[in-house]
């Protein structure tokens, strides 16, 4: 079937972007399914994928991730997952489970070196973005967060068509070109009718270790009349925060002791489960 890429609503083409769902492995159950999207590379969409996953695991959710970005997947380093880690049967493909019982699938997981490069074609990589919700037995998922790579390109275009998506979680930087970024994902967002459930700013702030100086680094921030404009919500700003990413480094994500994405698991909350 070509792929839809106009409004179904006044349309007699049977192409309506349900029929493009991809079906759920029949041994799997999940309940939400959220995107952490951006315009461009570089702005912490993996590390906002995971503090999420962390964040609603710890409130007594089932989470897992799904690591969509296939040529460059950080999400198995964070947790400290390692490759070949992945088992199967004839329900499918079993997703490792990190310490505090995060699922996640990552094709990195598959490989038998971490470094090893994935030289492969668009659709290919569509199509395996696809078989992570066709091929993997989920069990009893609450939140799956799907990080996906940068862009508007195959990918990201197979997440918004073939997945059951409840909205998208934005992440973007205090630069200029953050507006340019916001209203890339955004205006995708309307095109394919998904919800946007608000901004994530990182590398919002610096805080002085000796001062306790909050220092904005890349000057001031014009996020909160961005999420305005666009008729959404600011969830997060996160700072450059060395423990943090010292904790990402050495795969122990898991132990981070911030309430940066308090507030946006509130808000995930409240609109997801009215």
């Amino acid at each position: 079937m070509a792929e839809c890429t106009h409004d179904c609503s006044n349309c007699s083409e049977k192409c309506s972007k349900e029929s493009l769902l991809a079906p759920l492995n029949k041994a799997s159950r999940v309940k939400h399914v959220i995107g952490i999207v951006s315009g461009k590379g570089g702005v912490g969409k993996s590390l906002v994928t995971s503090m999420l996953a962390v964040t609603m695991q710890r409130r007594g959710y089932k989470c897992a991730i799904l690591d969509a970005d296939i040529t460059g997947p950080s999400i198995p380093k964070a947790f400290g997952l390692k490759p070949g880690s992945v088992m199967g049967s004839d329900l499918g493909m079993f997703p490792p489970v990190t310490k505090t019982g995060i699922e996640v699938m990552s094709v990195n997981l598959l490989m038998d070196e971490e470094t090893k490069p994935v030289v492969w074609r668009g659709p290919v990589i569509a199509g395996t973005v696809k078989q992570f919700w066709t091929d993997v037995v989920w069990n009893e998922v609450d939140y799956m967060f799907v990080d996906m790579p940068p862009g508007t390109g195959d990918v990201p275009l197979t997440v918004f068509q073939s997945l059951p998506l409840d909205g998208i979680v934005i992440v973007s930087s205090p630069q200029s070109l953050v507006s340019m970024i916001v209203e890339k994902a955004v205006n995708m967002a309307a095109l394919m009718d998904i919800p946007v459930l608000g901004l994530v700013e990182n590398y919002s702030y610096l805080v002085c270790p000796d001062c306790g100086k909050v220092i904005k680094i890349y000057g001031e921030s014009n996020i909160d009349k961005l999420a305005e404009a666009h008729g959404t919500e600011l969830l997060a700003r996160i700072p450059i925060d060395p423990s943090l990413a010292s904790q990402c480094d050495n795969g122990v994500i898991e132990l981070f002791e911030g309430d940066y994405l308090d507030r946006a698991a509130d808000i995930i909350e409240a609109k997801l489960n009215k």
